[in-house]
């Protein structure tokens, strides 16, 4: 694998909401969105955070590999599309080793900049935050175009992909939106699940630290029930939903 200097966020050795098993998942720096719910406002910088070696990084790996080998490798962030030969070198390393590896990405990253790691992991954790481009862009402050290039090239080339949707009170949680997010999601055969994932404010003590302003400080998180009656109307488009 050809060494590629990178910037990570932090590391979690013993993740189990990142993809199939117990993996080892890296969070890098950089992100060109700006969502309003972001729960990891201090990796938007990309040069924030430690300077490291994909090599170095695939041999912190490799000391976890007994613990790794029903689960593997997640690239998050921020977003690891961001630094794309750094994720792709360390896909390399990864499979070179014999480790699953997994994507968790919004996509926000032209294909053309991205391809490789696109192409090299064995699983996309493709956050879709909203069909209806308008709200795409109130959201995240950019346009959907990206996330569906790049599902499209998942679906070319016939490889597995869990789609995340992150349901908002007042945005994504709206039966309207939710409709459209299932017309988009039926067609493409490469998606093997939908996991829908409630609206949190985590990271809301980040944005005040960073001087950011954070909008949703009056919205709470969905019900049970609200979540539940998400996951019945996406079932009606033939969806598997976690």
């Amino acid at each position: 694998m050809k060494s590629v200097i990178g910037w990570i966020h932090s590391v979690e050795t013993f993740g189990a909401l990142d993809g199939p098993g117990i993996r080892y998942v890296l969070f890098l720096q950089g992100c060109p969105l700006r969502c309003v719910y972001c729960h990891n406002p201090d990796s938007w910088c990309a040069r924030r955070g430690q300077e490291i070696s994909s090599v170095d990084v695939v041999k912190d790996i490799l000391r976890y590999k007994n613990f790794l080998k029903n689960g593997g490798v997640t690239l998050s962030g921020g977003e690891p599309l961001f630094q794309p030969e750094f994720s792709a070198s360390i896909i390399e390393g990864c499979i070179q080793n014999g480790l699953h590896t997994a994507i968790d990405t919004s996509g926000g990253v032209p294909l053309l900049l991205c391809q490789k790691p696109v192409e090299l992991a064995d699983l996309l954790l493709l956050d879709i935050k909203a069909a209806d481009d308008q709200l795409y862009k109130k959201i995240t402050g950019h346009s959907i175009n990206n996330p569906l290039e790049i599902l499209a090239a998942r679906e070319r080339l016939g490889k597995p992909v869990w789609i995340r949707h992150v349901l908002v009170p007042g945005l994504t949680l709206e039966d309207v939106q939710l409709r459209k997010l299932g017309r988009l999601l039926q067609h493409y055969s490469c998606i093997e699940r939908v996991e829908l994932l409630p609206f949190h404010k985590m990271g809301e003590y980040k944005w005040e630290e960073l001087g950011e302003k954070y909008t949703l400080s009056d919205t709470q998180p969905p019900t049970p029930e609200q979540v539940e009656h998400a996951r019945s109307l996406l079932k009606k488009y033939e969806l598997k939903v976690i």
